[in-house]
């Protein structure tokens, strides 16, 4: 498995943001179940978020953010940075060794 920092970059401002949240967040939900996203949120101040994911591949992970809200409302861009976890907690070991 492969690991990123995915950086959202708000393009709009805050106020259509929040009109899309809470179906930004229940698509999120969806790679929580399935089990690649680690933990997500808002930057802060609040001009973006991030989330770190696990994927077979960037285009795996650039393929799931297509379905996100927030790009099918053209409100954010995305930075996929991909990231080697060499030092962790021992609880998320199962995670990053996936």
């Amino acid at each position: 498995m492969k690991h990123f920092i995915i950086k959202i970059t708000y393009t709009s401002n805050i106020e259509e943001i929040e009109k899309v949240l809470v179906e930004h967040r229940s698509f999120l939900q969806q790679g929580y179940d399935q089990e690649f996203l680690l933990c997500s949120g808002p930057l802060n101040p609040r001009t973006g978020g991030v989330v770190i994911a696990k994927s077979e591949s960037l285009e795996t992970i650039k393929s799931f953010f297509e379905k996100d809200p927030y790009n099918i409302h053209k409100l954010v861009n995305y930075e996929f940075l991909e990231f080697n976890p060499v030092k962790s907690q021992s609880f998320l070991s199962d995670w990053i060794s996936d």
